[in-house]
């Protein structure tokens, strides 16, 4: 079945794994959600993640979600740009998520980026989504 933002489903998946109190949840695997995911875990807002091969050409991600004292660490994840609506910043244009309390997450040149790793790289590009 293609899927026409595979972004936003997995942030869906995400989403709906902690308002389920799901300890993980599966996703299938493309190099987008990797770089995603790969963000997200360096930023401390999932444990971690996990690729496997289910057979030939047929990838899945397995995501560690985190909790703190019994709550999620996402509290709120959003997609921004969207395949009809494209959402590009310059890096001086860059909004803050809550004053710089949460993320937003960059595709950009030089990779998938944080807001603050974009600032660091001095590079702006798509905003994927944000997250608090």
């Amino acid at each position: 079945m293609s899927m026409s933002d595979p972004v936003a489903d997995l942030l869906t998946r995400i989403r709906n794994g902690q308002r389920a109190g799901k300890d993980s949840v599966t996703t299938p695997g493309s190099r987008m959600r990797e770089n995603v995911l790969g963000v997200l875990e360096r930023e401390g807002y999932i444990r971690g993640f996990e690729k496997s091969n289910i057979r030939d050409g047929i990838d899945e991600i397995k995501i560690e979600l985190k909790y703190y004292d019994g709550r999620p660490v996402i509290r709120e994840i959003n997609r921004v740009s969207r395949p009809g609506c494209r959402i590009y910043s310059k890096i001086r244009d860059l909004p803050k998520v809550y004053d710089g309390l949460g993320i937003s997450i960059l595709s950009t040149p030089r990779g998938v980026l944080s807001d603050a790793e974009a600032r660091e790289a001095n590079v702006g590009g798509e905003i994927l989504c944000s997250v608090f």
